[in-house]
């Protein structure tokens, strides 16, 4: 790299940008995530300049005071071997410090990012097919009410505070759609599922027990009209790779959930499909 590279606060075109760019990865983003991503930490998204071009994107999204999570980290493939994307690595790190951090790594960055300090928690597998429904729609939309129980369930599960991403996540755009299950006047089950560049994602998927996480997934598989779908499982939760294959979703690609700091305190069992690998 024969210049030092210009790191600012992403504007929301500049996420679009990196969004594009997280596309023609081949990360199949959604259609309307930047929204919801911004509305999580305004200030959570770099982009790194070379000579006025943006060369190189990290998001670096704080969750209260103690927790964060990085991730959308890519260097344009011209730039790649410029040392752009690790200045804006070394950057966003510096920036979290000394928050706990996770991130969500691909096997083959997996040996980098322990070398800056992250240890693997879980292995997650992406599972995607076509999903036939078993059953009618037993979910509903949810209203004000379900949203704060979503947002405890949320708090509780993942084990940090991101209530400004999730209410936008659920109610921010017609592109994504939120259905809940009460059983005995309570929340039993969350789903979202959101359209993507190809085909559906679900995410989160949290339920207590197997039978509330496949009514979900069910009433979210009437809304995809037998589009494909992909879904994100904590590979500890074997109730979440049982209700995964015996819908007939196939395994496809692996991460892993890496903490860089204190691990929060996450409940998996009831972690039947992750939110997004950007955000956590």
């Amino acid at each position: 790299m024969t210049a030092a590279p210009v790191i600012r606060t992403m504007t929301r075109g500049d996420l679009d940008l990196a969004l594009s760019w997280a596309a023609a990865e081949g990360w199949n983003p959604g259609l309307d995530d930047a929204a919801a991503f911004m509305a999580a930490d305004p200030e959570g998204f770099l982009v790194a300049d070379l000579d006025g071009v943006p060369a190189a994107s990290l998001s670096i999204v704080r969750f209260g005071n103690d927790a964060a999570f990085l991730g959308l980290y890519i260097c344009r493939p011209e730039y790649r071997g410029s040392g752009v994307g690790f200045a804006l690595w070394q950057h966003g790190i510096a920036y979290l410090a000394p928050r706990t951090t996770g991130l969500d790594g691909v096997p083959a960055q997996q040996d980098n990012y322990a070398r800056a300090g992250f240890v693997m928690a879980h292995r997650n597998m992406r599972y995607s097919g076509e999903i036939a429904p078993t059953g009618p729609d037993l979910t509903l939309a949810p209203d004000r009410a379900h949203i704060d129980a979503a947002l405890s369930l949320d708090h509780a599960v993942t084990g940090f505070d991101r209530a400004d991403f999730l209410r936008n996540w659920i109610c921010g755009d017609p592109s994504r759609i939120s259905r809940v299950l009460i059983r005995d006047g309570a929340l039993a089950g969350l789903g979202v599922l959101r359209a993507c560049v190809s085909g559906w994602k679900v995410g989160p998927l949290f339920a207590i027990d197997r039978a509330a996480a496949e009514t979900v997934l069910d009433g979210l598989a009437h809304h995809a009209g037998g589009s494909r779908i992909s879904l994100d499982v904590p590979d500890p939760n074997d109730d979440a790779v049982a209700v995964a294959t015996d819908r007939g979703l196939e395994p496809e690609f692996e991460t892993a959930r890496m903490w860089r700091g204190p691990a929060p305190a996450q409940d998996l069992s009831r972690t039947f499909g992750l939110t997004t690998f950007e955000l956590g």
